[in-house]
């Protein structure tokens, strides 16, 4: 499908959050896909990304995951400078906003006359985690989560007893994991937490292990994998296929 793409400014209690908004040009309802970047916001690897997912017939928003700590429309490189800043915003935003910003997002589509009521969320690095996180919003039907970072370490802040790993219990979501197993952030122990807890949990997931290292979708760098990369776009529109249309 042919695109469109915009942006807009989302109010939200921590601030106003600029949000690019990817969607068919064909007049009609779509189902909407809320999709979390990495640390370094809408790069131009994470804007293709959810070009990609729009021409599959979705509404795709991304906000500035950190608005609150940078000026709109902040891209920070993916060098050691971008990086270091990043990890700074991650470390100092607590999940209780990122919970607030997701349900900002989910109030835009609601009032948005080319957007369904069905909601998805999608992400990357920490965005992975942020989509895991936004299905504890009742308003998400399903996420796909990729190498989602800081779940099993319990490294974001938030208060005692919200962190995600310990709230997964209450994820009605269904859940598309999907990792690499030479990704030196989430090592197989972390890994292997995660999956018990979901099973203990009793969600409904389904869970993908590849030979390929952190950010193998990012089509930048020495890890990108174009065949892998490939494979799990169409893994991720099926899934919001069944689930959201």
């Amino acid at each position: 499908m042919i695109i469109q793409q915009e942006s807009v400014d989302i109010e939200t209690p921590t601030g106003t959050m600029r949000t690019y908004v990817y969607r068919p040009q064909a007049s009609g309802v779509y189902p909407s896909i809320i999709f979390y970047s990495e640390i370094f916001q809408q790069t131009a690897p994470i804007a293709r990304t959810a070009a990609t997912m729009a021409g599959h017939g979705f509404v795709v928003l991304v906000p500035e995951v950190f608005h609150e700590l940078n000026p709109i429309g902040t891209v920070l490189g993916y060098d050691d400078e971008g990086k270091d800043k990043g990890n700074q915003d991650k470390w100092t935003k607590p999940l209780e906003d990122h919970d607030s910003d997701t349900q900002a997002l989910i109030n835009f589509t609601a009032s948005q006359d080319y957007c369904s009521d069905k909601v998805g969320a999608m992400g990357v690095c920490i965005g992975g985690h942020l989509a895991y996180r936004a299905a504890l919003n009742s308003g998400i039907i399903a996420a796909s989560c990729l190498y989602a970072t800081d779940i099993h370490s319990n490294t974001l802040p938030c208060a005692q007893g919200n962190d995600s790993f310990t709230r997964t219990q209450d994820i009605k979501a269904e859940l598309q994991m999907i990792w690499g197993k030479q990704d030196p952030h989430i090592p197989d122990e972390g890994r292997m937490a995660i999956h018990q807890n979901l099973l203990a949990s009793g969600n409904v997931f389904s869970w993908h292990e590849f030979n390929a290292s952190h950010a193998f979708m990012r089509d930048e760098g020495e890890r990108y994998d174009p065949q892998l990369a490939l494979r799990v776009y169409g893994m991720a529109v099926e899934l919001f296929t069944r689930t959201l249309k």
